[in-house]
């Protein structure tokens, strides 16, 4: 598996149909990314998120080039913390350890290319794939916020985790 960064033209198209509803959205971006994804409206979003964060988005790509995850890295230059979000797996290639890789090579990106001191992410507390993925790929959780976010009737918690070289 490889990080490569995420090209509009050739990547839009293998990650548009990975989010099918919105709570997968909700799971995935805390309903930051626009719901359906629509070319315009994702590319708006995620130049949104550099220009607020500094969020650079990469693909996570088989040696065969198929495009199987997708990511987002920042770094918190007051800290010296960087930050992976908008983490997701192709649906029909789940389960295979890709998550983990992708995590495990995007946490090493931070600490040795960005020089990060640390690496952290939140998952909200009903993702429990997701979270345990963070877990084998050797984040620890930090803290977490009960109720830190509404969708429909239910309150999710959110828990931060961490990753330390």
């Amino acid at each position: 598996m490889r990080l490569r960064p995420y090209i509009p033209s050739h990547d839009f198209d293998a990650i548009k149909n990975w989010v099918t509803d919105e709570r997968t959205n909700a799971l995935w971006s805390a309903n930051h990314a626009p719901f359906p994804l629509e070319k315009t409206a994702f590319d708006k979003f995620l130049a949104d998120m550099y220009i607020r964060y500094g969020d650079c988005p990469f693909v996570a790509v088989t040696d065969d080039g198929t495009v199987v995850g997708f990511i987002c890295t920042s770094v918190n230059y007051e800290t010296n913390e960087a930050m992976l979000a908008f983490v997701i797996v192709d649906p029909a290639h789940r389960g295979k350890g890709y998550g983990r890789e992708m995590i495990q090579l995007a946490a090493k990106y931070c600490t040795e290319i960005l020089n990060a001191d640390a690496v952290q992410l939140n998952v909200f507390t009903v993702n429990d794939r997701a979270r345990k993925c963070y877990e084998s790929a050797g984040f620890t959780e930090r803290h977490t916020t009960p109720d830190a976010f509404d969708f429909g009737d239910e309150k999710w918690g959110r828990c931060n985790m961490v990753f330390k070289p």
